[in-house]
């Protein structure tokens, strides 16, 4: 088979990892496109990533992964024009070299034997407090599903066009794969696990990372509460404000 599917990279502030996620991408097999969303960036990212041959669009300002993924989305459906719609690939920016062990993820979509495909990696990295929020997810959409996923928040999947529009509008932020997982079985669409041998950086301890985890619970939370009744009914003891 030829190219058909496009990798796109939300990426914010990851100009020291993006040249070479983008390079690690190209060079999957079926990928044709690499689409990096510079989402308010204040280093060179989107520079960067244009030079190591990615297609680069850029938001004035950080407007958060989700919508970052939508951006990336609609510019590969703009770039399909009248031809078949390629598949979508998402991959985190600061993957870097490890981005080329995504090759598990895309066979299933393109042999039509899944619709969406979740990573699971097997080389796990400390989080730093990160658990409450997997948790969380993981719960939440096994009480929606009844699927128990390994790996709930991973951003490393890839989707088939129609898969990606059956769960638009995309939750907010980092609820977004929370959704995703819930949306998509909910609508009878085919998800599956793979293993893949990657890596991204660890989130830390210090005051941003546990300023990164609480904006994660909170929109978790809320993307589980529109899906949820018991969550909605508990939100409010979750005092995270924008």
């Amino acid at each position: 088979m030829g190219g058909d599917t496009a990798a796109v990279i939300p990426a914010a502030n990851e100009a020291d990892r993006i040249a070479a996620t983008v390079r690690a991408a190209a060079a999957l097999p079926g990928v044709d496109l690499v689409v990096v969303v510079d989402d308010g960036s204040s280093d060179q990212t989107g520079r960067v990533a244009r030079a190591a041959g990615a297609r680069v669009v850029r938001h004035s300002r950080n407007k958060g992964k989700a919508a970052a993924m939508e951006t990336g989305a609609e510019s590969v459906r703009l770039l399909d024009e009248d031809a078949a719609p390629r598949h979508l690939l998402f991959l985190d920016a600061d993957l870097g070299d490890t981005a080329q062990a995504a090759a598990p993820l895309i066979e299933p979509v393109r042999a039509g034997e899944a619709d969406m495909t979740i990573a699971v990696f097997t080389t796990r990295v400390r989080l730093g407090g990160h658990g409450l929020v997997v948790r969380l997810s993981k719960e939440g959409i096994r009480r929606a599903t009844g699927f128990e996923p390994a790996q709930p928040l991973n951003g490393q999947r890839c989707l088939t066009r129609a898969a990606f529009e059956a769960a638009r509008p995309l939750a907010h932020g980092f609820g977004v794969e929370t959704a995703l997982t819930i949306d998509l079985l909910r609508k009878g669409f085919r998800v599956t696990e793979v293993e893949v041998d990657m890596a991204h950086r660890a989130t830390g301890t210090d005051w941003r990372a546990q300023l990164h985890r609480a904006v994660q619970l909170r929109d978790v939370a809320r993307a589980l509460a529109t899906r949820e009744p018991l969550v909605a009914q508990n939100l409010d003891k979750l005092r995270f404000k924008r």
